[in-house]
């Protein structure tokens, strides 16, 4: 039996686990505190920032965010959209970040409110058929819309300051 070499480093040092409890929580908070206006949130908005400054790590956290989620609201059918939704965005912004811009980040934004229900109707398909996934997107294009306007509008007035924030705890220069 080998014992690992006390010089290894490990996976997540003490400095990036807690990091990842402050997004889970900022992420949280945000949810909660604009649950009462549909479709308008930050958590697009928070993830598309985090994953830029804090890297792969994020996709974890959006794990996270779903299991306390889930804790909070119990198990459905969006627990299954959460899994796979969430690390999405996170692996595009991850993709795009070397050649990216600010209004690229708004615009990614409103197309994911915009999909979202698109996206979320996935599950359906295995539920109920096609028929169930196309009528549960369809009915929802109007949220949808506002999803993407408020999330077009969040971004575009709320990127800049989370960016300069971040920038100066973690000192990356990310996006100009």
């Amino acid at each position: 039996m080998q014992h690992s070499n006390s010089s290894e480093k490990s996976r997540f040092t003490i400095i990036n686990l807690a990091q990842m409890g402050m997004m889970i929580a900022v992420i949280e908070a945000a949810k909660r505190a604009l649950e009462f206006v549909p479709n308008v949130e930050l958590v697009t908005l928070l993830f598309i920032v985090f994953a830029l400054y804090f890297g792969k790590r994020v996709i974890i956290v959006s794990f996270a965010f779903t299991f306390l989620e889930t804790f909070v609201w119990g198990l459905h059918t969006w627990v299954i959209m959460y899994l796979y939704i969430w690390p999405l965005l996170i692996i595009l912004v991850l993709i795009s970040r070397k050649h990216a811009s600010y209004w690229f980040y708004c615009f990614l934004s409103a197309l994911f409110g915009l999909f979202f229900g698109a996206m979320c109707s996935i599950p359906y398909l295995f539920i109920g058929g096609p028929v169930m996934m196309f009528n549960w997107w369809i009915a929802g294009i109007p949220y949808d819309v506002l999803h993407c306007i408020s999330n077009f509008l969040l971004c575009l007035v709320l990127f800049k300051p989370l960016s300069k924030t971040l920038e100066k705890i973690t000192k990356k220069k990310i996006v100009e």
